[in-house]
């Protein structure tokens, strides 16, 4: 996370650039800060996403920025946030995007605790929506994690700043997204699986919806925390060795089946995000419960 003093000191009323008003930080990461602002363009609030002081001539960080504003260009997706436009060249170099009202799933399960069924699996539903749609488009998100769902009918997906179209994700040779909610693939994307092209891919974001359901639905995550500045690549990432934790008693059958496949060690084996949403489906609406037997496996 990004130091406090590493930010942007605006007080309510302040413009953090034309016709953006400050009222308050909302938080942030390592490169940005996230500012709910009032937007004199479209008359309402916004959150506005912005390079962090110690970022402006960082060219790693202007990059990153970029390439979020190219994601929100492309993507049009009734769960996917949007973007209104971009202030790339500012004095504080940001992208507008629409403001969502409603909770972070990691707030409701910090809060909380684990969910009942009437609200995951509503939030999965249209998660592999959005993963369907990404799929159809040739994009990856590459983050999918509970603090990036906002819960609302529908729910949101937020955060786009490492996604990239799926040519690109099988490209990359170091770990992106967030450590406990990685695909293998991700995790590694030079280790000996990669040899079989085992690489990041659409593919990874259902596992990054498995483990994200896996905590919804159980309170906790799927797999041990890791050491962040672990040399050893299985120190730092659990998932490349380890089975995930056991469900709590009371879960779903097929809820259980559909985490358990989406958290397939092999991407191949992972269902499709459409499939994902038809299987939970029955639950949802009360009809017979569905199974993975329609499941079309890849390969």
């Amino acid at each position: 996370m990004g130091r406090r003093d590493d930010g942007w000191d605006l007080a309510e009323g302040d413009l953090l650039a034309p016709g953006l008003g400050a009222l308050r930080r909302l938080g942030g990461g390592t490169a940005y800060e996230a500012w709910l602002c009032f937007d004199e363009v479209t008359w309402s609030p916004v959150v506005v996403k912005v390079l962090r002081p110690s970022q402006v001539d960082d060219e790693s960080s202007r990059r990153g920025l970029r390439r979020e504003v190219a994601a929100l260009a492309t993507v049009n997706h009734p769960v996917v946030v949007r973007g209104l436009r971009d202030g790339q060249d500012g004095e504080r170099p940001h992208v507008v995007l629409e403001h969502i009202d409603g909770p972070r799933l990691s707030s409701l399960i910090r809060r909380h605790g684990r969910l009942q069924e009437q609200q995951y699996l509503p939030l999965a539903i249209d998660v592999a929506a959005a993963l369907h749609y990404l799929r159809h488009i040739g994009w990856t998100h590459l983050d999918i994690k509970p603090s990036n769902v906002i819960m609302g009918a529908p729910a949101r997906l937020i955060d786009l700043s490492v996604a990239r179209p799926e040519e690109d994700a099988r490209r990359l040779r170091h770990p992106i997204g967030t450590d406990a909610y990685m695909s293998p693939e991700q995790c590694d994307p030079t280790g000996p699986a990669s040899a079989d092209g085992r690489v990041p891919s659409y593919a990874s974001d259902v596992w990054g919806l498995g483990a994200t359901l896996f905590h919804a639905v159980a309170g906790f995550r799927p797999f041990a925390h890791g050491d962040p500045d672990a040399d050893d690549v299985p120190h730092r990432f659990p998932q490349l060795l380890d089975a995930p934790a056991a469900l709590p008693d009371g879960v779903p059958p097929v809820v259980a089946d559909v985490i358990a496949a989406c958290l397939a060690r092999d991407p191949d084996a992972r269902p499709l995000p459409h499939e994902v949403a038809e299987a939970l489906e029955p639950v949802l609406t009360g009809l017979p419960r569905g199974s993975l037997a329609g499941f079309r496996i890849r390969g």
